[in-house]
């Protein structure tokens, strides 16, 4: 069983980030993970997914700049650039934790969730030895939409629901316990089963008041970073970076859908990648690992060989 506050550590990424890392599941170090996570998200929310993964496997989870745990850079505005960066930084140190326990298994087997699963492109990139396979669920890895972007913050909102749906996001609650009603009651999250919501809020708020734990409580990834975050996504260099990619990756796709584009980015990622491979779910929508966590997990394990 994972705990909902698992041992942390902290490593330096670029920017002066300090990345956490959450040891989800303490298993064999021939058989280290390493997730991470989509836009607002957060390692621990992953836990119920890391519980199922847990059997034969040391789990963990990073915090991407600006989410969970890790403080966002100094410099406030989003470059994906940074998300890779962080993925880099956690895999490097997950792999020379397992040192000789990788049982002549080199790299990490890495778990990608929408925004985590370009961060873990970009990392594979910048080192081939990181990883010996990837299972990336429905990465959001786009085609730039223009080589000249001198500010993707000044491109206009509207082109984008998430951005305008993160902006008005509610930023406070009353306590933890009202912010799990709150969420319990609205889609996605009222979907998610009760040990991943719990996991969300527990990892993705913190007191307002640090002296009062049990007072009011805020997103640690506050509405202006994610709305940033969403805007910036389509400036990324990752899809430029796929025909280099030369890790066993597999793209997971649920059914394209017009409120679900990474579903249908999802096979043309995996046919330009180098060594892709596309696994068609249509049953699943973009929040799988945290509505069927057992479910997407015996997806990675299967993928992975």
């Amino acid at each position: 069983m994972v705990e909902l506050w698992p041992p942390r550590v902290t490593v330096p990424s670029s920017d002066g980030v300090g990345v956490v890392l959450h040891h989800l599941v303490d298993g064999p170090l021939d058989g280290p993970v390493l997730i991470a996570h989509a836009t607002g998200y957060h390692g621990l929310a992953y836990g119920p997914l890391a519980a199922v993964l847990g059997a034969g496997h040391d789990v963990w989870a990073l915090d991407s700049r600006g989410h969970g745990a890790t403080p966002p850079p100094p410099d406030p505005l989003t470059d994906w650039d940074g998300f890779g960066d962080d993925a880099a930084a956690a895999a490097a140190f997950v792999q020379q934790r397992a040192g000789a326990g990788s049982g002549g298994r080199p790299g990490l087997l890495g778990f990608g969730h929408s925004m985590g699963g370009a961060a873990l492109l970009m990392a594979a990139h910048r080192d081939p030895a990181l990883f010996r396979t990837l299972v990336l669920f429905e990465p959001i890895v786009f085609p730039m939409v223009t080589d000249d972007v001198d500010d993707v913050h000044d491109a206009d909102p509207a082109d984008s629901p998430l951005v305008l749906g993160a902006r008005r996001r509610r930023a406070r609650f009353e306590s933890y316990e009202y912010a799990i009603a709150n969420y319990a009651s609205k889609p996605p999250m009222r979907s998610f089963v009760p040990a991943a919501l719990e996991a969300y809020v527990r990892g993705g708020l913190a007191p307002i008041d640090a002296d009062d734990p049990d007072g009011q409580v805020r997103l640690t990834c506050s509405p202006e970073f994610e709305s940033a975050t969403f805007a910036s996504s389509h400036a990324s260099n990752a899809w430029d970076l796929l025909p280099a990619i030369t890790t066993p990756t597999v793209v997971v796709g649920g059914a394209p859908a017009d409120d679900n584009p990474p579903a249908a980015i999802a096979e043309p990622i995996a046919d330009r990648l180098g060594s892709g491979r596309y696994c068609f779910q249509p049953e699943l929508d973009h929040f799988a690992p945290f509505v069927v966590p057992t479910q997407v997990a015996e997806i990675i394990r299967e993928s992975a060989g």
